[in-house]
């Protein structure tokens, strides 16, 4: 994922929360279950999301878990994490679109685009109001844009932040990325400039900042940023990490459910078609099996579907030359998110 990653950080640094560690005192391992759905956390700022994914793993004892983009430390904001049959989902997040909420300090450009950075240029200037919003057109729609130099890119075979720092000089190319929506919505002081955006896959905003700054006639640099939207999970989805361990603590001790906390796998397939088919068809399909599509009911759609019967997902299908063929088949044995998570907010 591009537009807020900022993977060179995550190996520099040495988590101290405990609550990622290991089990306290002499009490053995907890054994690891099935659980099936979507958290959408709230991540605090200092923390990388491999850290927030082992700390939900933890939590919910369970077997498998990822996330649908990494959220830089200094970030705060929608981290999706897919626990057990919704990592198959994962790409489908990754794909949508994201919204951004970010500050830019002017007058330094840093080596990583964003604070943690080593200043490499300053500047006196700082631009007007109406400067910025004149710009604002030229970032908005399908722009090329070279990514950071501190970025995931593949440098023969190499990433591009591991070179960096090493030390190497790296030079990515352009690429074309697309930026939905850009305004400015706050402008505290003359440093310091807030806007809102929302883009496709592989923009970074850091890049973003690097570039206005250099327009602008001065620098800057990413300085505070939120993400508000992932794909499908917005910030009503959203739970901070405080709730979920009081839900955790609530649950072990009888008082409710861990499953009140997920999201229902098929969430992630909002923009999907939904295609029901009967017991029968569903077994041959479990099974991995094709089923034609016969008769006057048979679905007027093509392309890739989600299955689903008696209202449970079982499967990624594609439809076409009138059958259905099973890509993704599911099992959700284990934990599920309860009935009253499968009416979005």
């Amino acid at each position: 994922m591009g537009g807020d990653t900022h993977p060179h950080q995550e190996p520099r640094r040495v988590n101290n929360d405990p609550r990622a560690g290991k089990q306290k005192g002499n009490q053995p391992r907890r054994d690891r279950r099935d659980v099936h759905g979507w958290v959408v956390l709230d991540k605090p700022i200092g923390m990388t999301s491999t850290q927030a994914v082992a700390v939900l793993k933890r939590l919910f004892q369970a077997k498998r878990a990822g996330h649908a983009g990494t959220l830089d430390p200094l970030a705060s904001g929608g981290l999706p994490i897919a626990l057990g049959e919704a990592t198959k989902t994962v790409p489908f997040v990754m794909d949508g679109r994201k919204r951004y909420r970010f500050t830019v300090c002017w007058g330094e450009e840093r080596d990583t685009d964003d604070i943690e950075g080593r200043v490499t240029h300053t500047s006196d200037q700082r631009p007007s109001r109406e400067a910025i919003e004149a710009l604002l057109p030229r970032f908005t729609g399908v722009i090329e844009q070279v990514p950071p130099r501190y970025s995931a890119i593949k440098v023969q075979g190499e990433r591009a932040y591991d070179l960096a720092r090493d030390g190497e000089i790296v030079e990515l190319a352009p690429r074309p990325v697309e930026i939905h929506h850009l305004s400015l919505v706050d402008q505290p002081d003359s440093d310091r400039s807030t806007f809102e955006a929302e883009c496709g896959k592989g923009t970074y905003v850091r890049a973003l900042a690097r570039d206005m700054g250099r327009i602008l006639g001065t620098y800057g640099h990413i300085c505070a940023l939120r993400r508000t939207l992932v794909g499908p999970f917005g910030e009503n989805d959203m739970i901070p990490l405080d709730q979920l361990e009081a839900l955790c603590d609530r649950a072990a001790s009888g008082e409710g459910s861990l499953a009140d906390a997920l999201m229902p796998v098929e969430t992630a397939l909002d923009d999907i078609p939904a295609l029901a088919v009967t017991r029968a068809d569903a077994a041959r399909l479990h099974r991995g099996q094709a089923v034609l599509l016969r008769g006057r009911d048979a679905p007027n759609c093509s392309g890739t579907v989600y299955v689903t019967v008696a209202g449970r997902l079982l499967a990624l299908a594609e439809v076409g030359n009138g059958e259905i063929i099973p890509k993704r088949v599911f099992n959700l044995t284990g934990l599920t998110a309860s009935s009253g998570r499968n009416e979005r907010n």
